[in-house]
Formats: C-alpha cells, structure tokens, sequence
C-alpha cells in the first residue's frame, strides 16, 4: 500500500530543517508522505535540503498573496505554516480566501495587532495580563529598554541607563520603551490550540543561551504559575494554532512578566517535541481531521543545544 501524500507549505521555512523532519515522522507514523515546500526569497537557503524551495516575493509586496495562491494550486498545498513575523498577517488572509487549506493561525486582527508591540502591549494591559511597566519617553525609568515596535530576532534593541542616551535615540515612535529588569529569567511556552479553542498543550521552558532572538541551549520545566497564565493568555487573546509566549521571571519581586506573543512555531519548539508534547502530530492530525487529545505528560528537564550545520550550494554550469 503507497503512503498518501500532505503537501505543507513554509512562508520563511529557511532554516526549519529540524522542524521539517519532525513534520515528516509525524506523517510517516500514520502512513503519509509530508512533502514540504518553502516559501522563501532565495532558493540557497537550509530547507531545500529536506524540501522544495519556491523563489518568493516580500511580505509586503502588495501581490504577495495571490503569489502565494499560485504555489497553493501548483503544487497542490494542504497546510501552510507561517515561521517569520511578517508572514502572519499573510498566512491569516490566505486562511480566509483557500477555504480547503488548513492553515492553522489566529484571526487576521489578532495577528495584525501582535505585530506591533506597542499595540500588543497596550492589548495585554486592557486585558489584565501582566507585564513590563511600560513608558512614555517624559515617563521612562532607568534602567530602560527599547524594542522596535514592528521586527524580531532581537534586532535593534537598546538598553539605556541614562535619560540622556534615551532622549537621543532616533524615531523614538516607533519603539515600545519598557522597564529592564537586571535580575531575572527568560522563558518561552509552547503551546498548540485546536480549531475550536482547545488548548491541547503548553509547554515552559527556560531559555539559557540566545543567539539572534533565538534559543540555542533551552530546557523544558514544569510550571504550574506558567502554565496557568499561559491558558489564560491564549483565552483571552482567543489563539487558534501552534504560538509561543515569551515570559520574564522578575526574580527581586518574584513575578512573571509577559513580554510577548508570538502565534507561530517558534525556533525552540523543537525542544519541547522532544520532550513529548506532540505538536507536529497535531498539526497533521488536526489537518486530516483526526481526533486530538490533550497532552501533559511531556518530560520535564529536556535539554535542547544547538549547533551549526552547513549547507552548500554549487554554482550551476
């Protein structure tokens, strides 16, 4: 008997080797082929070790999505993943216009405000949820951070220790200037969200070596405060699909902080697999209409580090 065939479609796949193979197995154990293609700018890129690389057009370009369609009937896509910021809001139209492709992401104006993190912070205060005391530039504390309001991977983060310094950085409208806490812990929580609003996991981790906004040494850890406020987070934010919350440990105040929310597989998620939370599973199950059930009993202390592998490219003749 020959394995069916699931085609799942990567905006920004790039460097999701790992993640790719683990899609594959995850279909190997209910007898179907994972074919993956990736929707990137450059075809030179890690994941056309495992897949199909399709040359792709900016996520801003005004014809993005209907490039996006055209590879969706090409080569006939059942799911599509979204692994970079800026291909959210894109993955959440196409949800909307390819009705019999799974895509599995939050609504477009969740996205959208997700995006920008000074609205997102604004969204958390309305709704209660802790986080970093957040400024005006005449109302800042120091020690302060600035984060870029659009962006990720740690790109154009500052910290300031004087006002001076903060009063002359550039564009100061378009960063989100909130306290920097000295003493404290970083984290991440994996978590996957059926269709239907049920939260199937969620995952902790702690995130002890970061190289570009990206966990490369991070270990799972049970959490009973974490998971909690991670539930309570994808509730009131209505979260559909696979998404990682970042949280800060305060450590002199012994408070949990949420930083941000990324609805998307995040770079680390590989860890938490590892450890036994079944999210590629999930993600082919729930696009073949299996049945899901919840999982708790992922192994705590699961330690992921990471290293560089190469990919080479030849110039062709």
């Amino acid at each position: 008997m020959r394995n069916q065939q699931l085609t799942v479609l990567f905006l920004g796949g790039a460097r999701r080797v790992s993640l790719a193979e683990l899609l594959k197995r995850s279909g190997q154990r209910i007898g179907y082929n994972i074919k993956i293609v990736s929707y990137d700018l450059s075809e030179e890129i890690p994941i056309s070790l495992v897949g199909k690389v399709v040359k792709g057009l900016r996520w801003n370009d005004p014809g993005v999505v209907d490039d996006i369609i055209r590879v969706v009937k090409e080569y006939d896509v059942d799911v599509i993943l979204p692994f970079v910021n800026g291909a959210i809001e894109i993955a959440s139209i196409c949800r909307d216009k390819l009705k019999n492709v799974f895509v599995p992401v939050s609504d477009f104006e969740m996205t959208s405000a997700l995006f920008d993190k000074a609205e997102a912070a604004k969204a958390f205060k309305e709704l209660g949820l802790p986080i970093p005391r957040t400024y005006s530039v005449l109302s800042a504390q120091i020690p302060a951070i600035a984060k870029p309001r659009k962006g990720g991977s740690s790109r154009g983060i500052h910290i300031f220790r004087n006002m001076e310094d903060l009063m002359h950085l550039q564009d100061l409208k378009n960063y989100l200037v909130q306290e920097y806490l000295e003493n404290c812990k970083e984290y991440t929580v994996d978590s996957y969200i059926d269709r239907n609003g049920n939260i199937l996991v969620t995952v902790p981790r702690e995130r002890i070596e970061i190289m570009g906004g990206e966990s490369t040494r991070t270990r799972t850890c049970h959490n009973e405060i974490l998971e909690k406020l991670s539930r309570e987070v994808i509730e009131k934010l209505k979260l559909r699909g696979p998404v990682n919350l970042q949280f800060l440990h305060d450590l002199d105040a012994d408070r949990y902080l949420l930083m941000e929310v990324n609805p998307r597989l995040g770079g680390g998620v590989i860890c938490s697999i590892y450890a036994g939370a079944p999210i590629t599973d999930y993600i082919i199950g729930e696009a073949l209409g299996v049945e899901l059930k919840p999982c708790d009993d992922w192994a705590s202390g699961t330690l992921m580090a990471r290293y560089f592998k190469e990919a080479i490219f030849y110039e062709q003749e």
